[in-house]
């Protein structure tokens, strides 16, 4: 299905071509040919204008949320592996990855900043975390050496 959402946007005689040959090659070794590098980088463009074309419909605060449009996503990265594979290079490759990095610079530059910054607990609370854990390990510790000495002496 994920293929059939990679081709939208192509002329119908193109996109037949893409269906079938990806047909043929997807999950195999690219064909014994070489990788054409040079048609790769020229194809690989594709996926990224049809990518930002739909990153469009997300509104710019939401594209650090990956949730928002991580289909979109999706149909980047299957795009770039079949378009990858049509020229019989292998995905990943480095100069696919800079291509995708280069995708990622320039719509999730800001995103790090952003993130949500994880902070310890309150004092209180983390010791609390940590002494109930330990203090319930001890006494089982302790429950169990009771009950093998008590065992003993049943004998």
């Amino acid at each position: 299905m994920a293929l059939f959402s990679v081709v939208v946007g192509v002329p119908s005689r193109e996109r037949e071509s893409r269906v079938q040959f990806s047909t043929r090659s997807t999950g195999e070794c690219p064909p014994a040919g070489g990788c054409n590098e040079k048609r790769m980088l020229a194809l690989l463009p594709h996926c990224g204008k049809t990518f930002a074309e739909k990153m469009k419909k997300v509104e710019v605060w939401k594209w650090c949320n990956l949730s928002e449009f991580i289909v979109y996503y999706e149909s980047f990265t299957n795009c770039t592996e079949v378009e990858t594979n049509m020229v019989g290079c292998y995905w990943p490759n480095p100069l696919a990855e800079s291509f995708i990095a280069g995708v990622h610079r320039r719509f999730f530059r800001n995103c790090s900043v952003h993130g949500q910054h994880w902070q310890d607990p309150p004092d209180g609370i983390l010791i609390l975390l940590i002494a109930v854990p330990t203090l319930l390990t001890l006494a089982m510790t302790g429950v169990v050496v009771w009950h093998s000495k008590r065992a003993d002496r049943l004998v």
